[in-house]
């Protein structure tokens, strides 16, 4: 039996999009899903998952298809603006005092 994930909606709200995005990209290059699960190495039934967002679909499958697309760089954007952990890294740094002068 498969275990049920539970995200908070707001992850959801940013996984249907995802999954939204994905589609859109499909359908603007004129692939049906036969053609991306074929290409992607997955099951249309998945595919569908992605496309809709499903959580419990793994990160290599929605890798896989972004791949199958041409999107493969967008994965490296994930987390790769991450203003607050900079700005909280920053804020703990702390400044080494100089040695007294002799």
């Amino acid at each position: 039996m498969k275990q049920q994930l539970a995200l908070l909606p707001k992850a959801q709200n940013v996984l249907n999009d995802l999954g939204e995005n994905i589609k859109l990209a499909r359908l603007r290059r004129k692939l049906s899903t036969a053609q991306i699960s074929e290409r992607a190495g997955i099951s249309r039934a998945t595919l569908w998952q992605i496309e809709k967002g499903t959580p419990t679909v793994a990160m290599g499958a929605y890798f896989q298809v972004l791949f199958v697309m041409g999107l493969e760089k967008d994965f490296l954007k994930l987390a790769s603006d991450d203003e607050l952990g900079r700005k909280l890294q920053d804020a703990g740094l702390l400044t080494k005092d100089r040695a007294l002068k002799k």
